[in-house]
């Protein structure tokens, strides 16, 4: 089993005490940025990669975000540059790019400069991204879908024909040679996240892209692994462990009991304070702005449904006694506990890949490097020693 460690990179200071009523202020304005804690947060986390690269974990993730104190990654790519030349062996998946709000050919030529900054390293992620990157960049959430398949085709045909000309609705181009061209042929791997909508499950189904379904295990993650099945049999593709990367939030302590002492407020900080800054989640609001479709949950089963709106208050609402609930059934204790909750979870999937959060809510960096290191000692080799084999998701679904 292949082991990213996500990194969400949240501004290294935890700011609640400007928590309203409904969370942190939107905008959140030039008076609370610290240039000081913004410095030593890139730094901190570059050197947590570098020791993750040491300790032998297979890659990083990190993704694009804009305005927010959620994640300091405005320009993921920038990151990844840094990040090339501090690391040797790690993979770097920028989780992603979001595709809609780029000028296509910049962002595939900076891709294939960084696949060779980091001789073959990069894992290329492509997302819509959620509604504060539109509203930031006053792009139309009603254009994303199509923004996206078009970026998305000019991206992979810059990198991989000997002269790219196109003529799209939002972009168009003439006669390109692309220099440089990346490491890795016909082109870096390309990943997708997926939180729920069937189209960008039949996208990916489509074009063969793996994914990481949903944002947490459960019922819904199962209804977009068996879709995603479905999508990619249409297409002349089999569904194999390799197709998926799964979502995990970890922490390795003497105890279950220990782990929600000491993680629990970071984690409750991320989902109260940091997730819906600035940004609506619910699947309804997206349908009115025309980001959904009518029908983008159709496939989902009935009992899933509630999981598939993303209601903000199931976040902002939460309590420690709600984190020391959760933690009951996610990979949080001991070591042999930690292990063994991944692997079941793995293997419920059918993935062969997780992305395991450390640390999602600005923890000091003493404790994040403790982390990584327990982790990569008492859990990593137990993870590499295993092999998911099948799909089950998928078994005994309707085809």
């Amino acid at each position: 089993m292949k082991v990213f460690v996500f990194d969400l990179l949240a501004y290294g200071e935890q700011l609640d005490h400007l928590r309203q009523t409904d969370g942190l202020p939107y905008p959140l304005s030039r008076r609370h940025f610290k240039a000081d804690v913004a410095v030593r947060t890139y730094e901190e986390h570059l050197s947590a990669w570098e020791e993750m690269d040491h300790l032998g974990y297979d890659g990083v993730g990190f993704n694009e975000h804009h305005c927010s104190p959620y994640g300091l990654m405005n320009s993921p790519n920038l990151l990844a540059s840094a990040a090339a030349q501090r690391t040797k062996r790690l993979k770097l998946l920028i989780y992603g790019n979001l595709l809609p709000l780029h000028e296509p050919l910049r962002l595939a030529e900076e891709l294939a400069m960084l696949d060779c900054l980091s001789n073959g390293r990069l894992i290329s992620g492509f997302a819509r991204g959620i509604p504060r990157e539109y509203q930031v960049h006053n792009v139309s959430l009603a254009e994303s879908r199509e923004r996206f398949e078009e970026a998305y085709a000019i991206v992979t045909r810059a990198w991989t024909e000997e002269v790219l000309s196109y003529e799209g609705k939002f972009w168009s181009y003439k006669n390109v040679a692309m220099w440089p061209r990346p490491v890795q042929q016909p082109h870096p791997p390309i990943w997708i996240p997926v939180v729920g909508s069937k189209e960008s499950i039949e996208f990916a189904g489509k074009h063969n892209i793996v994914i990481t379904p949903g944002l947490k295990p459960g019922g819904l993650q199962d209804d977009i692994i068996r879709y995603y099945a479905q999508c990619l049999g249409k297409n002349g593709h089999t569904i194999t462990p390799d197709h998926l990367s799964i979502a995990l939030n970890a922490y390795v302590a003497d105890s279950k009991a220990q782990a929600v002492k000491e993680n629990g407020p970071y984690f409750l900080y991320f989902n109260r304070t940091l997730f819906s800054h600035g940004n609506f989640t619910e699947t309804s609001l997206q349908r009115a702005t025309g980001y959904s479709s009518a029908s983008s949950t159709d496939y989902v089963r009935e009992q899933n449904q509630k999981a598939a709106e993303h209601a903000r208050e199931d976040f902002r609402n939460m309590t420690l006694d709600d984190v020391a609930r959760a933690a009951e059934n996610m990979p949080w204790g001991a070591p042999d506990e930690v292990a063994e909750r991944i692997i079941a979870l793995a293997e419920h999937a059918g993935a062969n890949t997780v992305q395991v959060s450390l640390n999602r809510g600005a923890m000091p960096q003493e404790m994040f490097i403790e982390q990584i290191r327990r982790f990569a000692r008492d859990v990593l080799p137990r993870l590499h020693a295993h092999r998911v084999t099948r799909v089950r998701a998928t078994e005994g679904a309707p085809a």
